[in-house]
């Protein structure tokens, strides 16, 4: 598809157009392409361009001036109706590399299972914990050895709220 410096163009199935979408704008005097997810209603949620190549973390390589289209939304968010974002406070889980102040994105349809690290309910109280199950016995795993487990008792109450599918951080 050609496009003019400035132009953007829908991405997408027909169907999902003045939905939540891709558009991609091409810069002809950098022949850079750029990549804006619209939600409906508009606004421009984002815009970025995406590179072919991974970087990486230990020795430099050559830069790589190919690039490629993400619609980040939808590599974030599986189940757009049953997923939210909600923000951490505290340090129980800096082991798994959720740290104070991180978005985290958590999806309520999914089945919890052990191992998976969820937003729970435990009487009235929301905490962000991996979860274990052994046989009949539930625990809530902190990932910050200063932390200690929750065993679930008898009396209380745990409400699996989410299961935590990503975390967003941010540098700066």
């Amino acid at each position: 598809m050609r496009m003019e410096s400035g132009e953007f163009c829908f991405i997408g199935p027909p169907e999902n157009k003045g939905k939540t979408s891709m558009i991609r704008q091409h810069d002809a005097k950098r022949d850079t392409q750029r990549v804006a997810i619209r939600r409906s209603g508009g606004g421009e949620a984002f815009t970025t361009p995406l590179a072919e190549s991974t970087v990486p973390a230990g020795f430099p390589s050559p830069a790589d001036d190919s690039r490629e289209e993400l619609d980040f939304t939808a590599h974030v968010v599986r189940n757009p109706e049953s997923t939210f974002f909600l923000r951490v406070s505290g340090e129980s889980m800096t082991g798994a590399g959720i740290f104070h102040g991180d978005l985290l994105v958590v999806d309520r349809s999914l089945e919890p299972c052990s191992g998976d690290i969820v937003i729970a309910v435990l009487d009235g109280e929301f905490t962000v914990k991996r979860l274990r199950r052994r046989g009949s016995r539930v625990e809530l795993l902190p990932e910050n050895p200063r932390f200690r487990k929750i065993v679930l008792q008898e009396e209380s109450t745990l409400e699996i709220w989410g299961v935590v599918t990503g975390a967003y951080k941010s540098f700066r």
